[in-house]
């Protein structure tokens, strides 16, 4: 082993806002003091309640990808486990989110952009 994955840091145009965002999903602590990071209005992080922290950073001229447009590719995603698929999306449709492929046929997974047009996948555990 080389390292320890620290984090996972998404480019925005608001870093404060899509933390909340990512907040109302996942709980956990909204730039929590973190010796790692310096906190300021091109920086926010989200200590999640289990262990996984992720930071959104300001990126100037931010284009979000398009999905599943290759000329502006998704570059990651986020898959979150749900135990019931229809009240989770009414959950993140309710704090901002889009659909993005709604599944078909009781697939298990949908695909959703965040505020700032991050593809994330709900995932039916």
């Amino acid at each position: 082993m080389i390292a320890d994955l620290q984090c996972v840091v998404l480019d925005c145009s608001d870093p404060a806002e899509l933390a909340a965002f990512y907040q109302s999903l996942l709980g956990g602590t909204v730039n929590q003091q973190d010796k790692r990071w310096a906190l300021d209005d091109g920086w926010a992080t989200l200590h999640t309640p289990s262990g996984l922290v992720l930071a959104f950073q300001r990126a100037a001229d931010y284009l979000p990808p398009v999905w599943p447009d290759p000329a502006r590719p998704q570059q990651f995603h986020l898959d979150f486990g749900v135990a019931d698929l229809d009240r989770a999306e009414e959950q993140v449709l309710a704090r901002g989110a889009t659909v993005l492929d709604g599944g078909a046929d009781g697939r298990s997974w949908r695909v959703y952009a965040d505020p700032a047009g991050h593809p994330f996948c709900l995932v039916r555990h």
